[in-house]
């Protein structure tokens, strides 16, 4: 099977799968429910409320074709400290990327295969970038030169722990944070990669962690919200979101914005909590009921939430693309969108990317479309029957990552192994750099440079 179809397949055929993992039954129970060791918050059941109409479509407002709108001056940034770039995993608009021409490329372990897939978003500082390979080595390479610096290995020797997939990295105050689908967590001294701290997890984590506040933030395969004390790696309080057994192989990285943390589960569920102690601030369930299709009902928000400027942006595979009140969890507005990625707010617009290819603009405050750039159109593959086999015929978009705004293009990279970059402004694609490699991982940007992990398990710095 071709690296380009497994990445496709992942995104595809993954959202119909139950949340299992190669190493690990998934177990609902809390796996930090040991006595009295701080409050536990757990989501009670209830019922479900479609947020957006049911005939409600996505179409270009009349008022807004061609209109321009505000985005703020690029701004050069030193580091990318999370997936998103920030706790809030907002990072605005920043310079970088130049004409977009591959600089260099250096390979940093095992790509994806059949047992293994490469996710961890690239994180950056201090003149250096930091990467996790497909089974849980860890590199870190000089960012001007692309010259490695060290490699840590962090898969267990367990037997019990053959297979896993998933996780991810996070940088804050001069230590480096690792998540994984092995079943732990763990801090790395990030000039050296020494290992200060491991903590077992009952269940595997498939998404990076955030660091805030001295605390780390994770979300396990069970729809359980971890925390850790940063400097020790002692597990703190857990929340609990509603069960789901059928949920795509993936999670989502929560934002924090001053003592208020946002997670996104399997279940559909955007909850804010008190990043001290995890009380419940409010639950919003980003659903939309479709009796056409039956993927509608995998609810899962595998994007991160993005916090700007007082709201809360997420988009849901159920269908549901939201803009949510930081402070009372009142939707503001929503849309039609089926994701998986996560969406990139900056001055009077918020981008997200659909499953089926299309890169929307839409107003921040009203939630009125500008414009739609279908990234699937003349992209289609065909495939016979499921995974390959079979005689029946089916055609497949490419999946593309989330965005990155840099120096007013709007950057993706996609499971066709291109990195494409549209005029933030038009949505009018101006550039395609041929990757090598397909991905799913969004681009990152530091000190004006563009950067990609791909499927291979390649870095490439472009400029």
């Amino acid at each position: 099977m071709t690296s380009m179809r497994r990445t496709s397949l992942l995104a595809l055929f993954l959202a119909a799968s139950v949340a299992v993992t190669g190493c690990s039954t998934v177990n609902r129970l809390n796996p930090f429910n040991k006595g009295d060791e701080g409050p536990q918050e757990v989501a009670s059941e209830g019922e479900r409320i479609a947020i957006v109409a049911a005939d409600q479509t996505l179409e270009v407002a009349e008022a807004l074709k061609g209109a321009d709108f505000f985005l703020p001056t690029p701004e050069v940034n030193a580091s990318w400290s999370l997936p998103g770039g920030s706790p809030e995993q907002s990072m605005g608009h920043v310079e970088a990327g130049g004409s977009l021409s591959i600089a260099w490329k250096r390979g940093f372990g095992a790509g994806s295969d059949r047992g293994a897939h490469v996710t961890a978003t690239p994180v950056a500082a201090n003149g250096k970038i930091y990467v996790m390979d497909g089974e849980a080595s860890v590199s870190a390479f000089d960012a001007q030169s692309g010259a490695q610096l060290w490699r840590t290995n962090l898969r267990p020797e367990s037997k019990r722990d053959k297979e896993a997939f998933g996780g991810g990295l996070a940088l804050a105050d001069g230590k480096l944070y690792v998540t994984s689908g092995y079943r732990f967590a763990a801090q790395l001294n990030a000039d050296t990669g020494a290992v200060t701290w491991r903590t077992s997890t009952e269940q595997p984590i498939h998404a990076a962690p955030t660091v805030s506040g001295g605390r780390v933030f994770a979300v396990a395969v069970d729809n359980t919200l971890l925390t850790f004390d940063a400097a020790t790696g002692a597990t703190g309080w857990t929340y609990q979101a509603l069960s789901e057994s059928a949920r795509i192989l993936a999670a989502s990285s929560p934002a924090v914005s001053g003592d208020t943390v946002v997670a996104s589960f399997g279940s559909g569920e955007l909850v804010a909590l008190r990043a001290a102690n995890g009380n419940d601030l409010w639950n919003e369930a980003l659903s939309r009921a479709n009796r056409n299709n039956a993927l509608s009902e995998i609810r899962d928000i595998p994007g991160r939430p993005v916090i700007y400027q007082g709201d809360v942006f997420a988009v849901s595979h159920s269908g549901v693309f939201a803009a949510t009140d930081l402070r009372t969890g009142q939707a503001r507005w929503s849309l039609p969108v089926t994701g998986i990625t996560s969406p990139w707010p900056a001055g009077d617009v918020v981008y997200v990317v659909s499953k089926a290819g299309e890169v929307i603009c839409v107003a921040r405050e009203s939630g009125q479309i500008y414009w739609i750039t279908d990234l699937g159109k003349d992209r289609e593959s065909n495939g016979g029957g499921f995974m390959g086999i079979g005689k029946k015929k089916f055609t497949t978009r490419p999946i593309w990552s989330s965005p990155l705004l840099a120096s007013n293009k709007l950057i993706l990279a996609g499971s066709t192994g291109e990195l494409v970059a549209l005029n933030a402004k038009t949505g009018v694609v101006e550039k395609t750099v041929n990757l090598g490699s397909p991905t799913l991982i969004s681009p990152i940007a530091v000190a004006g440079t563009v950067y990609v992990a791909t499927d291979k398990a390649q870095l490439i710095a472009l400029r």
